[in-house]
């Protein structure tokens, strides 16, 4: 066998793009964190078998355009209200892997209701919450994640409790709920990282397919187009700032 044919050979194959990522170009920033979690979420159903038996549901935001990229059943959703989609599309196909797919806007203002209640019913579906503490598709405003003293385009001068409120931890708040069996908080900007990350989704896909309950899993992520900071620079205040008020690891795993 030719030297390049033994490179190309099936037992040498080191990556790949998965199948189920369509060939068209991404409309995220350069550096975003989204385009490393629809890879994930593309390898994970692939490996799962779920091609044709999972639904997606995309939100108002950045992902909104999820759809174009992930070659899978999808559906749109309200501002805030894929939770509440996602329960209907489950309880009417139970045999389906179905999740939503939201940021820290969409999912922990405009759809606080939908997220809490549809985590508390125990609905057998899979939230993936991206956590960016920006509004990122709108123009860089605060967010419910916003950090203390951050700097957005409605909060100029950083975020202050007095004016501005608290930064929300949904997903601490989400582990207290009755009808959660996984919640969970990682990040992508490093192998290590995505590797756990991977981990986390594939363990929440599977205990929904397994009728365990619901499963939150939050990415915290960059957004280096409203921080205005170059993606090398975003990883790094990420790690500096974001971890130390939303720390990785698993905050309730009842899949035993």
């Amino acid at each position: 066998m030719a030297r390049n044919e033994e490179i190309i050979a099936p037992e040498n194959l080191v990556y790949k793009k998965p199948e189920l990522m369509n060939n068209v170009p991404m409309h995220y920033c350069p550096g975003c964190s989204h385009g490393v979690v629809h890879k994930l979420v593309a390898e994970i159903i692939e490996e799962m078998g779920m091609e044709d038996k999972t639904v997606g549901v995309c939100p108002v935001g950045c992902a909104v355009f999820a759809y174009r990229y992930l070659d899978i059943d999808w559906q749109e959703a309200a501002h805030g209200r894929a939770p509440a989609v996602a329960t209907a599309i489950k309880r009417l196909w139970p045999d389906r892997l179905v999740f939503t797919y939201q940021g820290d806007g969409d999912l922990a203002c405009i759809g606080t209701c939908e997220t809490i209640h549809a985590l508390n019913r125990g609905e057998n579906i899979v939230i993936i919450f991206i956590n960016n503490a920006i509004y990122g598709m709108t123009g860089g405003q605060m967010a419910p994640t916003t950090l203390m003293g951050q700097k957005t385009s409605t909060c100029p001068y950083g975020r202050v409790p007095e004016l501005h409120g608290y930064p929300l931890k949904i997903t601490e708040i989400a582990a207290q709920l009755e009808g959660t069996c996984y919640v969970t908080r990682q990040s992508v900007e490093s192998v290590p990282a995505i590797r756990s990350a991977k981990k986390a989704i594939r363990k929440a896909f599977e205990a929904s397919m397994d009728g365990k309950g619901s499963s939150l899993v939050e990415i915290v992520s960059t957004c280096n187009s409203g921080w205005k900071l170059n993606p090398v620079q975003a990883n790094e205040w990420m790690k500096e700032h974001m971890f130390k008020f939303y720390p990785k690891g698993d905050i309730k795993d009842t899949i035993q």
